[in-house]
């Protein structure tokens, strides 16, 4: 299979539209609804591409053989790079290789010393994560919802790589 990392702007807002308030994927986004509609992804859109030229690191469109299959990539959470990964769950099964390939960027090609991701409480299966490198370093709150944080040192992720 074929997957290509793309601009958001590049997708028509009804795939995005369906992905972002497909009730599978809402079940793993406790922040997401499913009020999710076409002026909303438009404005939604239009802050993921304003992410890239503040910060230099944004999501990408995830599409796999060209049809669009999720989004993915770098958002600012309080000055850390938070790792955001939604799939469509035709594609779930993507999701570690999609994840990893995505770290390996940041740490070659971002002046970043280390990222976060943040998973619901509701998340019990942790262990690819916490062997990928990911410690735990707390709860935090976003607007009433707590999250588990976890953070990659990238330092970390070099030595582990073979000379």
């Amino acid at each position: 299979m074929n997957i290509q990392l793309q601009r958001l702007s590049q997708i028509n807002c009804h795939d995005i539209i369906a992905l972002n308030t497909h009730p599978l994927v809402l079940a793993h986004m406790p922040l997401g609804d499913n009020q999710f509609d076409e002026t909303f992804c438009k404005e939604w859109v239009k802050q993921k591409e304003q992410h890239w030229q503040t910060h230099g690191f944004g999501v990408w469109a995830l599409t796999f053989d060209g049809v669009f299959g999720g989004w993915g990539g770098f958002q600012d959470e309080n000055g850390d790079a938070d790792l955001a990964l939604v799939l469509h769950p035709d594609y779930w099964g993507y999701g570690k290789n999609i994840a990893k390939k995505i770290v390996e960027q940041a740490a070659a090609q971002l002046s970043l010393t280390s990222i976060t991701i943040h998973l619901p409480l509701s998340r019990k299966k942790l262990g690819a994560i916490r062997r990928y490198g990911f410690i735990e370093e707390g709860e935090v709150d976003f607007d009433g919802v707590a999250f588990k944080r976890f953070r990659l040192k990238l330092s970390s992720l070099m030595k582990k790589k073979p000379c």
